[in-house]
């Protein structure tokens, strides 16, 4: 047992697709020190590495103007063993600095098939969402984390759902639907998507097209510019049986909070499901304040809105992470000294405490021992 752990202890917190792949990675460290195995693996295939998960950009495709799917093919122990609705954190360097961001698979997993596929809307504030659309050429050798979230449909799906999608919100639930249709088990499906003109619908031609051919899917394709917001007090007028369905939700912030508050409002809450791509920054702001990554001896002054994972990013100090929605508890550290702000409840948070960094700022001066 201890020559076991002995073999897999340096490539412990790599995932692996199988029991032995974290010993055979161990062995290959041992095996090339001084040298890492990534200094040997490397020259045979940039996607082979025995310390982290890699990928290499196929295609970028354009879906809208501001929005594109990138197709990546996958390397040595990328699980393609994920549910549709499920996401994937993408590192990409720019400028001798690693970015990172997670985003929904448009892809539906098989374990023949080594390419996966997301579909990204550039933000004009995201830094790296506007590169992977304008800027990823092919060919380019990203870093992968492992799938991971809940935002998923049960086995078997229920007989009626109800998909609830605004702007790029339609990426999970793209997924869903291409699994529900590709193995023929498509429920009865109302689908209530918002975009400001048809040439903003990510997607739109084969919505459409799903539409035309699957007797099961009704579309209702709200474009805002003429027609407005979907008022969803009056979802009755839209979908009258949309208590008695399942739903799945996702996209802006705002859209989100109404359809939570209808359900609450309704009694029907468990039938929601939600998956949100952002946090509210307004909500419930810190003070700001200086932050200093100790171990790192790198500080910075912030904004009572930017998270503590940002900082950290933004002078190239490696934190873990997921979600970044503080939903999957992956980023969570102890916080070394001062007082941080939960920016979705305001909850503040003292030294000792453990702290979510992706939904946390600074309360005034604050450091963590990274």
């Amino acid at each position: 047992m201890d020559l076991l752990r002995w073999s897999r202890r340096p490539a412990e917190g790599v995932a692996a697709t199988t029991p032995h792949a974290p010993v055979i990675r161990g062995l290959l460290a041992r095996a090339t020190t001084p040298l890492l195995p990534d200094d040997y693996l490397h020259l045979l295939n940039p996607l082979w590495s025995a310390r982290e998960l890699r990928g290499r950009v196929v295609s970028v495709r354009k879906e809208t103007a501001d929005s594109a799917t990138v197709e990546i093919e996958t390397g040595w122990g990328f699980s393609h063993d994920y549910r549709p609705g499920q996401y994937v954190g993408i590192g990409v360097q720019i400028e001798g600095r690693w970015h990172w961001r997670s985003y929904s698979l448009t892809s539906i997993g098989t374990a023949a098939r080594k390419r996966i596929t997301v579909t990204v809307k550039a933000n004009p504030d995201g830094f790296l969402s506007s590169h992977l659309v304008d800027g990823l050429a092919p060919g380019t050798v990203i870093r992968l984390a492992a799938p991971r979230g809940d935002f998923v449909l049960p086995s078997p799906p229920p007989e009626r759902l109800l998909f609830v999608t605004a702007g790029s919100g339609i990426t999970p639930v793209m997924a869903m639907l291409r699994s529900l249709r590709d193995r023929g088990t498509l429920p009865d499906v109302v689908h209530v998507h918002s975009a400001p003109t048809r040439d903003d619908v990510i997607f739109a031609d084969e919505l459409a097209e799903l539409a035309a051919t699957a007797d099961s899917y009704t579309l209702h394709l709200q474009l805002t510019r003429e027609m407005g917001k979907v008022d969803l007090t009056a979802l009755d007028d839209v979908v009258p049986d949309w208590r008695e369905r399942s739903t799945w939700a996702c996209g802006p912030i705002r859209m989100l909070d109404d359809v939570e508050h209808v359900f609450a409002d309704a009694g029907v809450a468990d039938n929601l499901h939600i998956e949100r791509f952002a946090i509210d920054r307004d909500a419930a702001r810190g003070e700001g304040g200086t932050l200093t990554f100790t171990r790192s001896e790198r500080s910075v002054e912030i904004d009572g809105a930017t998270t503590i994972l940002e900082a950290g990013e933004s002078l190239g100090v490696s934190l873990p992470f997921g979600c970044r929605m503080g939903i999957c508890q992956s980023c969570v550290v102890p916080l070394e000294s001062g007082h941080t702000r939960d920016l979705r409840s305001g909850e503040e948070h003292r030294e000792g405490e453990r702290i979510q960094t992706c939904v946390s700022t600074v309360s005034g001066a604050c450091s963590i021992d990274l």
